[in-house]
């Protein structure tokens, strides 16, 4: 029967498309990565969404974040999405989560639930707990690597962790990845230089920060404050769609 998801389904197939409505997956962080990511898993048809991020629209999200317009700066990001998600496919099971993942939230998930992971989270200890929970429930989980300061989407990779180079979050990632044991993650990564953001304090939230009251960590307690577009975020947030919609579907080019 047609539906908003047939086109998908000419390519994947009937059964693929009923094993991404039983699926569940976590995304972890819904910003400039992270809601792109979102936004394509809803509109291929995965049936059951966890949203986990603690922030609220700011003004300065607009340039790269899906859910971020005039009308939604100061709303959480969470709210947004789902309300957006049901727009898209009013079946869609949507839980949201307004919290900061790290160490002393993880036992909030039931990662065992999950059928899929997504990190989209930008602090090196949250997305170390993210693999470790990821991997001591056996599910998959796929990760975004430094996406801000580039301007090249073309450059991005996917890979394993160990065989990044150049990206400096990779970097740290290897290292205490190897620490703890774990011997592979598949990540989404870019060997493009990062750019030194110009040192213009009229335009830098560091000493401008309008994030909206109630904001839990505002950008003057960040240590860097990254330049970013349009149009690097959202391309890693769509091969990261692409890689948990192939990978829960076992889709190869060819069969189906």
């Amino acid at each position: 029967m047609l539906n908003q998801f047939s086109r998908t389904e000419l390519i994947f197939g009937k059964e693929a498309m009923e094993k991404l409505s039983e699926s569940r997956v976590a995304v972890f962080g819904i910003g400039g990565v992270g809601g792109y990511t979102v936004e394509a898993l809803a509109r291929s048809g995965v049936g059951h969404l966890d949203l986990i991020d603690d922030d609220r629209v700011c003004l300065t999200n607009i340039n790269r974040q899906i859910y971020a317009t005039r009308k939604t700066v100061g709303k959480y990001k969470v709210d947004v999405a789902e309300e957006r998600i049901h727009e898209i496919n009013p079946d869609c099971d949507v839980r949201t989560y307004k919290t900061f993942f790290m160490p002393d939230t993880k036992d909030q998930f039931d990662f065992s639930e999950y059928d899929y992971v997504v990190d989209a989270i930008d602090t090196v200890t949250g997305k170390l707990e993210l693999v470790m929970s990821s991997k001591a429930a056996s599910v998959p989980i796929i990760s975004s690597m430094g996406a801000g300061n580039k301007v090249d989407p073309t450059a991005f990779e996917v890979a394993d962790i160990y065989k990044t180079s150049v990206c400096p979050l990779a970097k740290v990632m290897r290292r205490e990845l190897k620490k703890s044991g774990v011997r592979s993650l598949k990540v989404v990564y870019s060997k493009e230089q990062p750019i030194r953001p110009l040192e213009d304090m009229a335009i830098s939230c560091r000493t401008n920060c309008i994030c909206p009251p109630g904001t839990a960590r505002k950008c003057t307690e960040r240590r860097d404050i990254p330049g970013s577009n349009a149009f690097v975020p959202s391309v890693v947030g769509l091969i990261i769609a692409g890689e948990v919609i192939k990978d829960l579907t076992s889709f190869s080019r060819g069969e189906r």
